[in-house]
């Protein structure tokens, strides 16, 4: 029995000291003569919302991270960790991120990421195609010639068409952008659009043509050793497209990312 006791002591004990020393790390009583920059980061995240010392300390905060940035040193790890501190600030009573913000910062970076590398997307299906010969070929630059194609490898009027396509205004552009992105963060399995990008290996300006069910058409303009991206409803579709000179065509079903590449660049 006192083997019993003396565990339950000392197993308030602890659970005391444990307390106890919780509270003492927040313990915000000396927070208004604070030059500390995490504890008063610290008390503007735990404060409530309405607490009127956060019309000094917000301030103060503020100062106090710009005056340590304007003497750090260039290589300064903590340099961009107090920069984002002070745009948050400047947003918000304090520097605390939601869940939901945590999701969005955690969005944003991939966006930025998939900005690059578009379609590296786990689930997606690649279709990889040779294309022998480039217009700068001249076994193929004399077969243009004779077919009347242009030395880009393609007909005077898809050049043209080329030259509109790439021609969009940069409303037109932003708005693909942000639906190509949107589509490519959409994980609801019953969305009726799905994203698709094509690459261009080869040496020659190009049309991709996608012809669907009735009048369900996209036509993509990829420029040489380039790629393009365009979001579709999900179906069956007809890929062609003129390669430096080589017809391609290929029956696709879409109902996920999809990734094509042609060409296969000089010397072939």
């Amino acid at each position: 029995m006192n083997l019993y006791k003396r565990f339950f002591l000392l197993l308030t004990f602890s659970s005391f000291c444990m307390l106890f020393s919780q509270q003492k790390m927040k313990d915000y009583s000396k927070i208004m003569r604070s030059t500390n920059i995490y504890e008063i980061d610290a008390y503007l995240r735990d404060a409530h919302p309405d607490d009127p010392k956060r019309l000094i300390l917000k301030p103060r905060l503020i100062k106090m991270l710009k005056e340590y940035i304007k003497n750090a040193h260039p290589a300064d790890q903590r340099v961009k960790e107090f920069q984002e501190k002070i745009a948050l600030l400047r947003k918000k009573p304090s520097t605390r991120i939601t869940f939901d913000e945590m999701n969005d910062l955690i969005r944003q970076k991939q966006i930025a990421k998939f900005k690059e590398e578009l379609l590296k997307k786990e689930g997606g299906t690649t279709y990889v195609t040779k294309t022998y010969g480039t217009a700068s070929n001249p076994n193929v630059a004399a077969v243009n010639s004779a077919t009347g194609l242009t030395a880009s490898g393609m007909t005077a009027d898809e050049e043209a068409e080329f030259n509109m396509l790439m021609n969009v205004n940069p409303t037109e552009h932003k708005n693909n952008t942000v639906k190509v992105l949107n589509s490519l963060f959409d994980n609801d399995p019953n969305s009726k659009e799905s994203i698709v990008m094509i690459e261009n290996k080869s040496d020659c300006n190009m049309i991709m043509r996608i012809e669907g069910v009735g009048n369900t058409k996209y036509r993509l303009a990829i420029p040489a050793h380039s790629d393009n991206t365009v979001v579709v409803t999900k179906g069956d579709y007809l890929f062609s497209s003129l390669v430096c000179g080589a017809q391609y065509a290929s029956q696709k079903t879409v109902q996920k990312a999809v990734m094509v590449s042609l060409g296969e660049g000089k010397g072939k």
